[in-house]
This record gives C-alpha cells, structure tokens and sequence, in this order.
C-alpha cells in the first residue's frame, strides 16, 4: 500500500516508492491525474455539443441542392439573413470532417447533372457567354471582360470590359446584344458555365423575358463550354497582349482591336479558314467558289502536281455540337 505521509512502519510513502523506481513525485501525480481527469471527461458531455438529430439535419442542409456548392461560410451568412441559426462555421466544417465530405460536397450527394448537348446549323441559334479577369496597373486589380459568341460562326456578337462582375452589367450587355441582332422568342438558346453572374436571378429573368432558352455548364466540367475557352486563349495569347493594362480604358481599346480582328480578320480553323464574319452574315458560298475558281486553274495549268486529283475547297460544318450525343460512347455520325 502506497500512502503520501504515514507513520505506520508497514506503509510505503509516494516519495519512497518513486525514489525506488527512479521517477520523479511529478510524473507520478501528473500521470494519475491523466488518468483520473480522463475518465471524467469521458463521462461528461460538453452543454455545446449539438444532439445527433441536430447534426443529421445541419448536414442535411450541407449537402441540400440549394447549398450543395457553397462553401460553410456562405451558407452560414446565408441562414442568418434569413433569420435562422443552426450551428456556427467551424462546426458546420467539423461534422463535414467526421461525415468525410469536407470536399466536393456535389460528388458526395450523387447528384449527377446532364451532360449539355446542344446543336447549331445557323447563326444566331446558340450563343456562348462567359467572363474572364484582365490584369489592372497593381496587385489584386482586375477588370473583366464579358464576351458572347455565336457559336455556329464564331462571332462575337458582343462584349464589354467592366470593372466588377456584376449580373446588372450582365444583363444589360446580353439585352443590347439581343436587340441589335434582331433575336426574336424561342429564337435563341444562351449556354454559360455556372458562375454567379450566369446564375443569377437577374440574368434568368431577362432571358425568360426575351423568350430564350438558358442552359449550363456541368460544375467544373470546362469542356461543356469550349468555345468561349478557346476564344479567351486565343485572346491571351496574342503577342501583343500585355502582361497588365495600366487602366480600364486601356483593356477597353485593346479588345476594340481585337475583336475588330477576331471577327473581321481572322481565318479561323473550326470554320474553314473562313472569318467569322463571314459565316455570321453567310457569305461563305460566294468566297468559297472564289478559292474553288482559283484551284480548278492551278489544276488546268499543272494537274501533275496535285496527286489526289482536284482539291475540293472545304466549307464549315453544317452542324456545330456542344458535346456531340453518343451511343455506346462514341459520337453520331452527322447527318447530311
């Protein structure tokens, strides 16, 4: 028996007992203590801890499809302006550790959104839109720069440089664009990605308004909108695109430039080496049998040369796909 102070001859004291095992009285105590405080806490439950019925429902509101692309924090902000309170942020992360969905929580619901597949044969059918940063004169400056293009020419029917993404702006760019192309209802189907401009409740309002059709991006899916993607590389890496504009107006005159040359200018390789401006207001049967003119001559004069036969001038696809519908995994064939 072990006893800290005692005068009985057949007790052993606490300091001789660590003297003989070599251990310091310290680590004796602080080790019992553990021991001791242990089992306590085991028995106690925090007065904070949300109930089990509490944490099913704060995950459920997580992974909810209103919610399900938020981070904690705006989901957080969210419930309190609208008055209610389940949890704080820091807890709402916790319980998405211990139920392990501090990720992706879309890919944990196992909702699965349907793959776009969308058909041009003519301008003004199916437009792409998107926004993308332009570097400012400092640090943590930008401007952005939205764009829509046709799809089926690859014309960009309108554009503006801003200095905040915003759907206000948004909107007022896609009905200016809509008026001055003579788009009429159920004309028109607008695809975006899933940005909150595109999302927004000003946006959808207008397109219901004007009687077009909106359609999305899957999350995180950069394919299902490869037209404006294109563009913006094409955009960025033209050599005379700076590092950083020194102001807006700068960006504002560059992509005057650019657009001028994009549309007018640019033999694009997606419609033929025709411009885009061509395919848009369909010119392309009169250049077309002008290049087919010009290689039927060089043929007359040295057919030795052309080993194939005549060249047959291409034109563009009659059919331009955002995601191409497939059987069996591969692609349809186009119908003529």
């Amino acid at each position: 028996m072990i006893k800290e102070k005692s005068t009985e001859s057949d007790l052993l004291n606490i300091s001789d007992v660590c003297d003989a095992l070599a251990i310091a009285r310290s680590t004796f105590y602080r080790r019992t203590s553990d021991k001791t405080n242990a089992v306590e806490h085991q028995k106690k439950s925090s007065p904070r801890k949300l109930s089990e019925q509490e944490e099913e429902r704060v995950l459920a509101v997580l992974n909810s499809e209103r919610f399900c692309d938020f981070a904690p924090g705006e989901i957080h902000a969210t419930l309190l302006d609208e008055s209610i309170y389940l949890c704080s942020e820091r807890t709402m992360y916790r319980i998405l550790e211990r139920n392990k969905q501090n990720v992706q929580r879309r890919q944990k619901t196992g909702r699965k959104y349907a793959r776009p597949e969308l058909l041009a044969t003519h301008s003004n059918q199916l437009w792409s839109w998107d926004i993308t940063k332009l570097k400012g004169p400092r640090k943590w400056t930008y401007y952005y720069l939205y764009k829509i293009m046709d799809v089926y020419s690859r014309y960009v029917v309108g554009w503006m440089v801003a200095p905040r993404e915003s759907a206000e702006l948004a909107k007022l760019l896609i009905e200016q664009t809509c008026i001055r192309q003579g788009i009429e209802e159920n004309q028109l189907t607008l695809h975006a990605d899933r940005g909150s401009s595109m999302k927004s409740i000003a946006v959808g309002q207008l397109l219901a308004d004007l009687g077009v059709t909106k359609t999305h991006s899957r999350p995180h899916v950069s394919n299902d909108n490869p037209y404006s993607e294109s563009l913006f590389k094409t955009l960025k890496y033209r050599p005379e695109f700076p590092e950083l504009f020194g102001s807006i107006e700068d960006a504002r005159l560059f992509c005057v430039d650019f657009f001028e040359w994009y549309n007018t200018s640019h033999k694009h390789s997606g419609i033929a080496m025709l411009t885009p401006e061509n395919v848009h207001y369909d010119n392309i049967e009169e250049i077309v049998s002008k290049r087919q003119i010009v290689m039927n001559e060089v043929y007359k004069k040295h057919s030795q040369r052309f080993v194939k036969g005549i060249t047959i001038i291409k034109k563009p696809d009659a059919q331009v796909w955002i995601n191409k519908p497939q059987i069996d995994g591969l692609p349809l064939r186009s119908v003529a």
